[in-house]
C-alpha cells in the first residue's frame, strides 16, 4: 500500500535543511526535556534515531518536526490522539493517517456546533430569573405544571428523560420540586418552546445547572469558545509541522531491505 512518505515524494518544504542534532538539541528546540524526547522516540512519535559508534543518539530535522507536530497536536486534540496521528505519519498508509487528522478536526467542529447551540440556549432563557431561587418556589407536580402552563404528564416525561428529576416524598412517593429543580423546569420549558429536542437538551442541561447565575453561563460559554479557538489554532500549527515531517520522510533515502516483500 502507498505510504505517506511515498505520496509526498518530490514535495519540498522551503527552508528545511538536513542537520544533525543531539537529544538535548531537539529537547531545547521542541520545548521538551531530554527524557521526554527519548520517550517520544520509544513511543514511535519520533522515528528511530541513528546511533554513533559509542551509542549516542543522532537526530535530524524530521525528529524535530515530529516533536513539534506532536506538541501542537497534543494541545489541539489531546496527547493520546496526537501520538496516533504522528505515529501514523511514520508507519501507516496515507488514508489511515489522514483519517485520524480529519477525525480530530471533526471532533473540534462538533464541539463548536454544540457551543453555538449552548449560546442559543442561553439567549432563549435570558428572560428567566436564574440568578436566585427562593425556598417558597418549592412546588408539587400540579403546582409547577400550572405555573408553567403545561400538563403534569409533561413534567413526568421530563423526569423520565432525566431533564428535570424532582425529589420524592419518602412516605408517599409523590414528586416535589425543590427551588433549583423549579429553575431547571423553567429553563427546559423555555428551551422546548425555542424548538430544542429532548436529546440535545439532555446533553445541555448539566452545563446549565453548573452555571448558577446568568453571568456564570456567559462566562462559561466565553471560556469554552476561547478553548476551542486555541485548540483549533494548535491543530493548524500541528498540521503544518506534520506536512514538514511528510516532506522530510519523502525525501529520505529508502531502505532497500524495507522495500522487499516479506
Amino acid at each position: 500500500m502507498e505510504t505517506l512518505g511515498q505520496t509526498m515524494r518530490g514535495f519540498r518544504v522551503p527552508g528545511l535543511k538536513s542537520r544533525e542534532m543531539r537529544t538535548v538539541d531537539v529537547a531545547r528546540c521542541a520545548g521538551y526535556s531530554v527524557q521526554q524526547v527519548r520517550n517520544l522516540e520509544r513511543d514511535g512519535v519520533l522515528p528511530p534515531a541513528t546511533r554513533t559508534a559509542t551509542g549516542y543518539r543522532i537526530y535530524g530535522e524530521i525528529h524535530l518536526q515530529s516533536a513539534s507536530a506532536y506538541r501542537a497536536l497534543a494541545a489541539g486534540a489531546g496527547p493520546v490522539e496526537a501520538k496516533k496521528i504522528v505515529r501514523a505519519a511514520h508507519q501507516l498508509p496515507v488514508s489511515q493517517a489522514l483519517a485520524l487528522l480529519d477525525a480530530a478536526h471533526a471532533r473540534l467542529d462538533g464541539e463548536r456546533t454544540e457551543l453555538r447551540q449552548a449560546e442559543e440556549a442561553a439567549r432563549a432563557i435570558s428572560s428567566e430569573p436564574i440568578d436566585d431561587v427562593r425556598a417558597a418556589d418549592s412546588m408539587s407536580v400540579s403546582e409547577l405544571a400550572a405555573a408553567l402552563g403545561v400538563r403534569p404528564s409533561t413534567l413526568r416525561h421530563w423526569d423520565k428523560e432525566d431533564l428535570v428529576v424532582p425529589d420524592r416524598d419518602p412516605a408517599r412517593g409523590t414528586r416535589r420540586y425543590t427551588p433549583d429543580q423549579v429553575r431547571d423546569a423553567r429553563i427546559v420549558h423555555q428551551l422546548r418552546k425555542a424548538g430544542y429536542r429532548i436529546a440535545p437538551l439532555r446533553a445541555l442541561m448539566p452545563e446549565l445547572r453548573r452555571a448558577r447565575r446568568s453571568d456564570d453561563v456567559a462566562a462559561a460559554l466565553a471560556a469554552r469558545d476561547a478553548s476551542i479557538v486555541a485548540r483549533s489554532k494548535a491543530l493548524l500549527d500541528g498540521a503544518a509541522a506534520l506536512s514538514a515531517v511528510l516532506s522530510l520522510a519523502a525525501s529520505a533515502p529508502r531502505d532497500p531491505a524495507a522495500a522487499k516483500p516479506a
